[in-house]
């Protein structure tokens, strides 16, 4: 802030030095042309001198010269005071400080070589090494005519000179502002002697220290007052303080709100303490003269921030309309297009090609595009908005977010992708990749699936858009998903006895749809058995591992009750005294297990 501060002082002197330069530079153009004027002014009265007094028409023309020259130094004065008016409003002129650290008078104008900040500086230095002349006789300081100026002298130092252009800038006449100017010295030098005089010295010192005492006195008085303060809100806790509930939540119990009163009993005693310091610091300080600057540079020091802020407010308080009329027309707009989104999705308002279901995130997308237009319309009315740390700190968070959210906006963007695809909705089993499961929950940036073990499962939207997407429910709502199991049976059982067996456990099955009929497709003829997969319609899917566990069921039943064995691959069976696979539930009573077939040839001995 120093620096800053510094940085602008710098700024604007170089911008009155620019201004006092150029009308430095003019005024030696008209002084240049003034004196040129004197000369002739001198060789004409002269001339007019040496004329005899027959030469009339000479005379006239003489004396007709010389109006002209008056004349033309009257236009230079006004020339002069015009611009210096004009310049009054803008330029600041460099301050002549005295012993006290004061400001005596200013310097505008430049004398010969020097600038008005030389001579300003020059003077200071010369005002201050009188003071510090033990023998100096302040009646001695006078004022002296040189020329076309003025000089203040004491004995043989010349303090400073007064020039036509000092006057004008003053408004008096030369003799008139070497006066003053000779005068506001003298005063400042002798109340200079006076402030640092032993009397005063003292008289200083004792006021100091009754400041002092009096800031103690009021700190110890202002510290009892809060002990005894503790001391009454620690007796009366339970009749003051009572928990503060919200139903039967306890927001801040008894205990949690005496802590906080203590705080803000302490936090109250130090900004009191605070506020003493503060006032007392500047009496202090401006009780002697090379302290009274620090008094001044302490006040500003609180007293200019808080200045500006409450200027910086109110000079906002325009802008702070504007954002408000900005933020009610937009917000009001905003429920009026959720208000037509929400027709869409209940179905009220129709419009072709756009589904029901693309209402609510179509009004999300419309609604982050009318906030951050809300937020191009509401920056150029924020405080700051054409500084450079402003514009630098938006880029930055920029960057920061645009490279730490690739993941997200790329899960986003599949979101919307999935969406606008209407590849599943809520309460859908669907699959992609291993996984399947009911979807419970879909937002822009995951889906949560539920399995059919209860596990639920978070899947990034960029991963199953990546994925191939099977959706069961939504081939349910037509036909009906295809439910399928194969069964393998051996050759000597006839395939229409299995195609009918199979179609008929189908049928028992609850969930199974009568119409359309199930139906048994011969799949393969392998080495051993045959394949045969029986094709049955639902529209129950998310029962799928319970209809099938119910069909197995039934197909081992009708299998069973029409004397079908499942065989499995590479199974063999002997049945020559061996019991049947077939359950004994499903076996005639009188069934026995055949007999051994045992077969003897009987050839004659060989006689040969």
């Amino acid at each position: 802030m120093q620096k800053s501060n510094d940085s602008i002082a710098q700024n604007n002197d170089s911008i009155n030095l620019a201004l006092l330069d150029s009308f430095n530079k003019k005024l030696f153009e008209i002084q240049q042309k003034r004196e040129a004027d004197s000369i002739k002014k001198v060789e004409l009265e002269n001339t007019l001198k040496s004329l005899k007094t027959t030469d009339n028409l000479q005379k006239e023309e003489l004396l007709k010269q010389l109006k002209e020259i008056e004349q033309s130094e009257l236009d230079r004065i006004s020339e002069k005071k015009a611009r210096i008016d004009a310049l009054r409003k803008t330029a600041k002129g460099f301050p002549v400080i005295g012993v006290l650290q004061d400001t005596l008078f200013a310097i505008y104008t430049k004398i010969g070589s020097s600038t008005p900040k030389e001579r300003a500086n020059s003077i200071s230095k010369k005002i201050e090494n009188l003071y510090n002349d033990d023998f100096l006789n302040i009646e001695e300081i006078q004022v002296m005519k040189y020329e076309n100026s003025f000089d203040i002298v004491y004995r043989e130092i010349i303090i400073m000179s007064i020039s036509e252009a000092d006057a004008i800038w003053y408004n008096h006449t030369i003799e008139d502002t070497a006066e003053r100017f000779k005068n506001t010295i003298k005063t400042a030098i002798s109340t200079a002697r006076e402030e640092n005089s032993l009397k005063k010295l003292l008289i200083r010192i004792a006021l100091t220290l009754g400041a002092i005492l009096i800031t103690w006195l009021v700190i110890k008085f202002v510290t009892r007052m809060f002990l005894k303060l503790d001391k009454t809100i620690t007796k009366n806790q339970e009749k003051w303080l009572k928990d503060i509930k919200y139903n039967d939540y306890v927001i801040v119990s008894t205990e949690q709100a005496l802590v906080l009163v203590s705080y803000l009993v302490k936090a109250f005693k130090i900004i009191i303490y605070v506020i003493l310091l503060y006032i007392t610091l500047p009496i202090i300080f401006s009780i002697f003269p090379f302290t009274r600057d620090w008094a001044d540079k302490l006040f500003r020091l609180i007293w200019d921030p808080f200045t500006n802020v409450i200027s910086s407010i109110v000079s906002f308080l325009p802008n702070l309309f504007s954002i408000a009329v900005i933020y009610f027309v937009m917000s009001y707009f905003i429920k009026f297009v959720k208000y037509i989104f929400n027709e869409i999705k209940n179905g009220k308002l129709k419009i072709n090609g756009f589904h029901e279901d693309w209402a609510m995130p179509t009004f999300g997308i419309v609604k982050v595009l009318l906030y951050a237009f809300m937020v191009v319309l509401i920056f150029p009315h924020l405080p700051g908005n054409d500084s450079k740390v402003f514009q630098g700190v938006s880029v930055f968070v920029g960057i920061l977010f645009s490279l730490g959210s690739s993941t997200a906006i790329s899960n986003m963007v599949a979101g919307l992708v999935i969406t606008y695809m209407r590849s599943f909705k809520l309460g859908d089993r669907i699959k992609f990749g291993d996984i399947m499961g009911d979807v419970v929950e879909k937002t822009l940036l995951i889906t949560r699936l539920k399995t059919v073990k209860n596990e639920i499962i978070t899947v990034p939207n960029a991963t199953i858009l990546a994925s191939n997407i099977i959706n069961y429910s939504s081939i349910a709502d037509e036909n009906g998903l295809i439910l399928h199991t194969t069964v393998t049976l051996g050759y000597d059982v006839s395939w229409k006895l299995v195609h009918e067996t199979l179609i008929e456990a189908a049928l028992r099955t609850e969930a199974i749809s009568k119409i359309p009929k199930p139906f048994v497709l011969q799949t393969s003829l392998d080495d051993y058995y045959v394949s045969y997969e029986l094709n049955a319609y639902t529209k129950i899917v998310a029962k799928q591992a319970v209809i099938y566990s119910e069909l197995h069921q039934n197909i081992q039943d009708a299998c069973n009750e029409k004397g079908i064995e499942i065989l499995s691959p590479h199974y063999r069976a002997s049945r020559d005294g061996n019991m049947t696979t077939i359950p004994k539930d499903y076996l005639d009573k009188d069934y026995k297990a055949p007999s051994f077939n045992v077969n003897i040839h009987k050839d004659g001995p060989n006689n040969s």
